[in-house]
């Protein structure tokens, strides 16, 4: 299978790219019948093709509708796969949800399906379940575990209050994305039991921590709480960041839009207590960036103008001075 896997994925690509849905549909489930199993398909060629189409859309190379439409055909091939696949006796129950604020919930589908694939009974709430209603669902049904997605790790303080939630309940949480950082680094620092980089690590932890009331209770205090000042100047911070650039009218809710995410990254990098969660976060905005014409030289200036309106809270103030000073160091 490793050395069909590149031409394979290839494959998929262009079909997607086309939007071919009944190209990619067959190209998986005729993988299935020549042995793969549902995790390979699921693993090795949806979901690292959709890495791959997420580093199109970054760099420019695609645009938002053709990542939307890669995106759809990806969903149905998913959906395909699990319509295919056995599932044996359940040997417990998990419940899937994406961190508030989440819209991407294709990483979380292809999770579950693995995750049912391997014996699991799997409900999977979607994309931005809010703490509130999560924790309700797991009152009422009463699961094993928690798989929680997170992309961005600017969601990292939502997702330390889903937890908490979910631990109160007395389930634990297995975390899975990027958003938790390299190599989960901050998974344990907001209260996941556990991380998995991939949707077979969600179903080997799952086996590793089935026993319920697994290192459930209360998550520990974040070591600061100047994070929580922080989100409350967040408007503040995005009109200030909004006067000091004078967008056009037809780019200023993008813009707002972009300085609440890294308001909400160095909020999140406080909570974990690590700058360097602002760094890269800082850093992706750069390379964003980097693709938009004209749009170079703005986070500085967004920077900047945090730094002004956070200046009375010392950790912030010293987070944004680390990130201006990578993003210095990567422009120059």
């Amino acid at each position: 299978m490793n050395d069909r896997l590149p031409a394979v994925v290839e494959g998929y690509l262009e079909a997607v790219d086309r939007a071919d849905r009944e190209t990619a549909v067959g190209l998986a489930l005729g993988l299935l019948d020549t042995g793969w199993s549902a995790a390979d398909v699921l693993v090795d060629l949806v979901a690292a093709a959709q890495r791959e189409i997420g580093l199109r859309w970054q760099t420019g190379r695609w645009s938002i509708a053709q990542e939307h439409a890669a995106t759809h055909v990806s969903d149905l091939v998913v959906s395909a796969v699990a319509s295919r696949t056995p599932v044996p006796t359940p040997r417990g129950h998990a419940v899937m949800a994406c961190v508030e604020g989440e819209w991407h919930a294709l990483a979380a589908r292809i999770v579950a399906e693995t995750v049912r694939a391997a014996g699991w009974r799997v409900t999977f709430l979607g994309a931005s379940v809010p703490a509130r209603h999560l924790v309700s669902y797991l009152h009422q049904t009463g699961p094993d575990m928690v798989l929680l997605s997170c992309v961005q790790p600017n969601r990292l303080v939502r997702a330390a209050r889903m937890i908490e939630a979910c631990r109160s309940a007395g389930v634990p949480v297995i975390a899975g994305g990027p958003g938790f950082g390299p190599e989960g680094r901050w998974a344990t620092a907001v209260g996941a039991t556990a991380w998995g980089a991939t949707a077979r690590d969600a179903a080997r932890l799952l086996d590793r921590h089935r026993h319920p009331g697994f290192a459930a209770g209360p998550v520990r205090p974040a070591g600061s709480d100047e994070y929580v000042a922080v989100l409350r100047r967040r408007r503040e911070v995005v009109e200030r960041a909004v006067r000091a650039v004078a967008p056009p009218p037809e780019h200023a809710e993008e813009l707002a839009t972009a300085v609440a995410h890294l308001v909400d990254a160095l909020a999140a990098a406080i909570r974990v207590g690590d700058p360097q969660l602002l760094v890269d976060f800082a850093g992706w905005q750069v390379e964003l960036l980097s693709t938009r014409p004209g749009r170079t030289g703005l986070l500085d200036t967004v920077l900047a103008g945090c730094a002004s309106v956070l200046a009375e809270h010392p950790t912030a103030r010293d987070y944004v001075q680390h990130a201006r000073a990578a993003v210095a160091e990567t422009t120059a």
